[in-house]
């Protein structure tokens, strides 16, 4: 009988994951994880870790399975606490719940299952795994999960072949009402409970308090730059080939104060990020301003009027060449080579038509149509049919 350890993480997909291995025959053991201590920067009691692991607990009963709770306070500090504070430094946006499945859920936690002998891990993710022989060896596919409204494959584009081989996703072929009707079938604790939101494991948090943990507020301007901005309206240099255009194309505009009218004070161009038009607190303008650039090293935000600001739109981004994660190792673009991909910038972002490009100098995305406040830090996902090739973190 091969052993299965659910990351039992006292939400509904978790539970129904662990009940689904049950009926399949696996030996099943819950395992819950915790990460994070410091309610401090939490807003109210929401996913209050104690909550959680109480519900984990309760469902385990429920379903006869052994549990545990781990304490991985530590290593999540390290790999995620510390890497938000770092990419929030010089003006990144980091996503936490991908780094959070590749260095912890499947990672850290997985080698804590495998040494329990377990055989695989399984999380509550609406996603899908499918395994194919090709050229003599196995490969694993990521695939989308069922539910197009809630698929989660995105948040593990940077998983390896390893990984996914001891990895499973019990519900990715259902829909969350389905999941729902089995746990309230099973009279589970987690059946009418909300979806968690905010930071994996550690639940909403206010940004801006968190951040001032380590980053101190400092006072900057506010600057806003009309769209009648000359360097959107230029008309685009000849190119010699297709690396330099995707090169020209992928680089910010670099704004200065003098190109826009100071608007507003902040306290902290890194609390804010591309395309975020809360907590600015300027009125007075016929549509919302978004911000459109940071520049942290001079501590200025840059901001554009409506949601169709030129400043918003772009059709290329770049990847470092350290930063590109191939899941399908097999698929990888060796220099010169693009591929016809979709692409999604964003968790729950509808998938556009892209083509991808590798070359020396890094690997692009060009998107067939322009895309909104593309970000430093955030993670670009590209997909052949419902199936996600691999990954990389936007430069």
């Amino acid at each position: 009988m091969k052993r299965v350890i659910v990351g039992l993480s006292g939400g509904v997909d978790s539970s129904v994951a662990a009940y689904l291995l049950q009926q399949q025959g696996y030996e099943v053991i819950g395992l819950f994880m915790k990460n994070w201590h410091d309610t401090s920067v939490t807003i109210s009691d929401e996913c209050p870790w104690l909550e959680d692991s109480n519900d984990a607990m309760l469902v385990a009963e429920k379903l006869g399975i052994p549990f545990q709770v781990v304490d991985l306070s530590e290593q999540y500090k390290e790999c995620i606490v510390d890497y938000m504070f770092r990419e929030y430094e010089l003006g990144r946006t980091p996503n936490p719940d991908v780094l959070c499945n590749r260095e912890i859920k499947f990672d850290v936690f997985m080698k804590i299952a495998l040494e329990l002998g377990a055989d695989y891990v399984a999380t509550g993710h609406y996603c899908r795994k499918s395994e194919e022989e090709i050229n003599g060896k196995p490969i694993y596919k990521l695939l989308a999960g069922k539910d197009s409204n809630k698929d989660q494959s995105y948040f593990l584009c940077q998983l390896s072949q390893e990984q996914l081989s001891k990895s499973l996703f019990p519900i990715g072929e259902l829909t969350k009402p389905e999941v729902r009707t089995i746990a309230a079938g099973l009279d589970l604790i987690t059946a009418e409970k909300k979806d968690s939101q905010g930071l994996c494991f550690i639940g909403k948090v206010r940004l801006p308090e968190f951040l001032q943990q380590q980053l101190k507020p400092k006072e900057g301007v506010i600057v806003q730059i009309p769209d009648t901005f000359e360097k959107y309206h230029q008309p685009l240099p000849k190119f010699q080939n297709k690396e330099a255009e995707l090169r020209y194309k992928s680089t910010d505009f670099n704004y200065k104060i003098s190109d826009g009218k100071v608007v507003g004070k902040h306290f902290g161009a890194y609390y804010f990020t591309i395309g975020q038009r809360k907590g600015l607190h300027i009125g007075g303008t016929i549509e919302p301003l978004f911000v459109i650039n940071t520049d942290v090293a001079n501590n200025v935000i840059f901001v554009g009027e409506g949601a169709h600001h030129p400043g918003l739109k772009r059709k290329v981004l770049q990847v470092q060449n350290e930063e590109v994660h191939w899941i399908r190792e097999d698929l990888k673009l060796n220099k010169g080579e693009s591929l016809k991909v979709k692409a999604r910038i964003r968790y729950r972002q509808q998938l556009s038509k892209a083509v991808v490009y590798q070359f020396k100098s890094g690997l692009y995305v060009e998107f067939e149509n322009d895309q909104s406040a593309i970000t430093k830090g955030q993670f670009a996902a590209w997909y052949m049919e419902d199936e996600l090739l691999g990954s990389g973190v936007i430069s």
